[in-house]
């Protein structure tokens, strides 16, 4: 075993199948690392931070059995592959890398730029940004014609539907190359123009301010909020709940990048919001943000 190998799974190894990269074992790497597996993939994860990187396989093993217990998968899938690597060997070879590491551009770029120069030109490279355009991180790159867009949402064994965003620059080759990553996932990939958010995160990242800002001048209680939320207007989990599933550091980031590139001040985080990241609430992933796990 190399020294920067952490070895392979227990799940049964396919002979034959899509070889996928995820780059970052945070939350959105081990969702989409987890429902690759799920799907018989042979998938290599990849983080530099120790701690995460040796946390990884029991992680993406806790998300199957969840994936399971809420019949995303059925219980007689053959799994695929997993292993889990320190970084992104230079003669790794895949058909797709996913970077999922955190929202600020510095760290993406940098992440996107070596990803580049391990796999070379013509391999599919997917950002799971959630609001940085791609052409601004294709600046970036070596190979600009192989970065795009596809935005999974957490949990990704759960949500099927994806956004997808070509850069201006993005390849045919590699469009059809992340279609098929795609198609092997089960995800149904909706297209959308490039811009701060796309369109999820525009949209949902507003709201989810402005329920912060609600409790945040004492008008509602956390609970009250997502109540009404999903009784009155049909929000599946409520926008609080959903924050902490979605990580409040990275909403932090992600709301960050929108007030910069779009100059609109509703976006910018709401104090309580920065007083939770700052005291290490960060949501589900801490066990505790706005509820308590």
């Amino acid at each position: 075993m190399r020294p920067d190998d952490h070895g392979d799974s227990a799940l049964n190894q396919p002979s034959d199948n899509v070889r996928l990269t995820v780059v970052g074992a945070g939350v959105m790497g081990v969702s989409i690392a987890a429902l690759a597996v799920s799907r018989g993939l042979h998938v290599t994860v990849t983080d530099n931070e120790p701690a995460k990187a040796d946390a990884a396989a029991a992680k993406v093993a806790q998300e199957l059995r969840l994936a399971k217990l809420v019949r995303a998968i059925p219980d007689d899938a053959v799994a695929g592959s997993l292993r889990v690597r320190s970084s992104v060997p230079e003669d790794v070879a895949c058909d797709a890398v996913i970077e999922a590491v955190v929202e600020t551009k510095d760290v993406k770029t940098k992440v996107l730029a070596e990803i580049c120069e391990a796999v070379g030109p013509g391999v599919p490279i997917i950002t799971n940004t959630s609001s940085i355009p791609v052409d601004e991180l294709a600046a970036e790159v070596r190979y600009p014609e192989s970065l795009l867009g596809v935005h999974f949402m957490n949990p990704a064994y759960l949500i099927a539907t994806v956004e997808v965003i070509h850069g201006a620059r993005t390849s045919e080759q590699v469009k059809a190359g992340a279609g098929a990553v795609l198609e092997a996932l089960g995800r149904k990939g909706v297209l959308v123009g490039d811009g701060p958010g796309f369109v999820t995160s525009r949209v949902s990242h507003r709201m989810i301010n402005d329920a912060i800002k609600v409790v945040e001048e004492g008008r509602a209680s956390v609970e009250d909020v997502d109540l009404l939320m999903q009784d009155c207007l049909g929000h599946r989990t409520g926008p609080l709940r959903t924050a902490d599933l979605i990580g409040l550091d990275n909403l932090a980031d992600s709301l960050t990048v929108l007030h910069e590139r779009t100059g609109d001040e509703s976006f910018r985080p709401a104090d309580l919001l920065l007083a939770k990241v700052a005291a290490g609430e960060h949501g589900r992933k801490s066990g505790r943000g706005f509820y308590s796990y």
